[in-house]
């Protein structure tokens, strides 16, 4: 299913990440109003600005210093139908922005399909390993 994501990034919250803004960047400090306006020049530069919106809102965890973000994921409508509004699936980087290695993962996490995972071969049944003591 090819996706389009809408990222909200909330202003009313202090703070500040240093983060690269994509792999092989140096670090620098980013703010929510930084962060929407470099999220908006990586959607144009990866061509995908017509998947991606970034807009300003409630992305979650008020009670902390941000910035935070919320990505909302959605299906992209077939040629000629109108987008809805309903999420198929959602993602919060809320406090959790440093922990990624630049701040295209947000775009890159969650527009693409993520990869199925292998499927198990039949065949005999193993038993669990448990670790000692269980």
């Amino acid at each position: 299913m090819a996706r389009r994501l809408v990222i909200t990034v909330c202003y009313r919250e202090s703070g500040v990440v240093v983060l690269p803004v994509e792999p092989g960047d140096r670090a620098c400090r980013l703010d929510a109003r930084a962060i929407v306006t470099q999220l908006r020049a990586l959607a144009e530069r990866q061509g995908v600005a017509n998947r991606v919106l970034v807009r300003e809102g409630c992305a979650g965890g008020c009670s902390g210093a941000g910035p935070n973000v919320s990505v909302a994921i959605h299906p992209l409508p077939a040629p000629g139908e109108r987008s809805d509004q309903i999420a198929v699936s959602w993602k919060t980087y809320v406090y959790s922005l440093p922990a990624l290695d630049c701040l295209a993962r947000v775009i890159e996490e969650n527009l693409d399909e993520p990869r199925a995972s292998p499927r198990r071969r039949r065949g005999r049944s193993v038993r669990p390993s448990f670790p000692p003591g269980c």
